[in-house]
Order: C-alpha cells, then structure tokens, then sequence
C-alpha cells in the first residue's frame, strides 16, 4: 500500500512539474517581436526653479522608437538664463555670478494608444546632473581684455531622475506636440551650496516632436 502510495505521488509530481513546463513563458516584450521600428526627435522647454529662483531650460531628446510604444534614447538639457548665485572672497563685485544647471542620460517614453489624435505619454530620464558657477557678463561688458579661464566654474556632479507625464497631440503624421509635468530628484549635489532641496522640484514642458512614430 506504501508503495502504490509513493507511485502515485511521484507520478502526480511529475504530471504537475510537466503541466508548468508546457505553459507558455510570459513576458513583457510579446512573442512576435519587433513590428515596427521608427525613431523622432524632440526639442523640448522646461519651465522650473533652482534654488528658489525661475530657470529656463531646454531640452533635446530622442531615439528609437519600438512597435509605436517604447522609445530609448539619450537627453541633455541645461539652464540658459541668468540664476543668482553668491560671491567667493576671491572675485570682483563686478563679476555677475550666476549658476548653471545641466543633466544628460538616459531617456526612454511609453506612449499609450500612440495612433489616437490625443494620447497620453510617460517618460523618465535617469543620468548625470551638475551645477557650476560663472561670470554672466552683458554683452556690452566684454572687451579685448576679457580671459574666459576667469570664471569661477567649480563644476559638481552628481546622479538625477525625472519621472514625467505628457498630453500629446498628432499634429501632423511626422509631428507631435506634448505640454507635461515632470519632477525633477538629484542624490548626492553639493556644490557652491546647493543642495539636493535646492536643485529638486517640479517643471512644468512645453515639448515638439518630429520623426517616425
């Protein structure tokens, strides 16, 4: 009776593990690869602030674009206008210091029901930010005499992540237009007294896409 027993609990082992065996694996990529392939570019404006102070920052983003739903490519972005930041005892009260903010990386999107006119987009953009420091003089302040070596650059870098959302609209089969909300999160800044409070913070894009989508 031990025997029959044994027999038919390894025989009902060895039908389950079979059963498991022959399922299907799921994944998240389905099982008839890659139907589509196309890429687009984006240039993009960004509407935030560093260290409590407004900053215009523009963007330029794009890469593959895979089955009209997943695109991996590469960003850069930085600040253009003028952000005040603190003298060293080492400078002139005429040298107009500002800070700079940058960040370049990773960029990968997820567009949901990308042939709809209105759609909706999730991005994230992971990689290296910095900050550094320089004399923001007026264009009629520059003379002959002027050295470029006497900024005060004092670059610092360090690791950020920016999870966004966008509304996109079908413009054209070849353009896309994408108003989102995006926050912006750095690990470990500390240069010329900016810290990660300073740097992280919401920003508001106005984005225009051109490729194959």
């Amino acid at each position: 009776m031990k025997k029959q027993l044994t027999r038919f609990t390894l025989l009902a082992i060895l039908l389950t593990t079979s059963s498991v065996f022959a399922q299907e694996v799921q994944t998240v990529f389905k099982g008839n690869g890659i139907r589509r392939s196309g890429g687009y570019a984006a240039i993009s404006n960004k509407f935030t602030t560093i260290n409590g102070d407004f900053a215009n920052m523009p963007e330029l983003y794009g890469g593959w674009f895979v089955n009209s739903k997943f695109l991996i490519g590469a960003s850069l972005a930085a600040t253009t206008n003028y952000i005040p930041a603190p003298y060293s005892l080492n400078q002139s009260l005429n040298q107009k210091m500002t800070y700079q903010y940058g960040q370049f990386g990773l960029m990968t999107e997820y567009v949901f029901a990308s042939n709809k006119t209105v759609h909706l987009v999730a991005n994230m953009t992971t990689g290296a930010g910095f900050t550094l420091r320089y004399d923001r003089k007026d264009w009629d302040d520059f003379d002959d005499w002027d050295n470029w070596d006497d900024d005060d650059h004092n670059p610092n870098f360090f690791f950020v992540m920016e999870p966004g959302i966008q509304l996109e609209v079908n413009l054209l089969k070849w353009m896309r237009f994408a108003p989102g909300v995006s926050y912006r999160k750095t690990f470990g800044a500390k240069g010329d007294g900016l810290s990660d409070s300073d740097l992280s913070n919401v920003s508001y894009n106005l984005t225009l896409k051109f490729g194959r989508f």
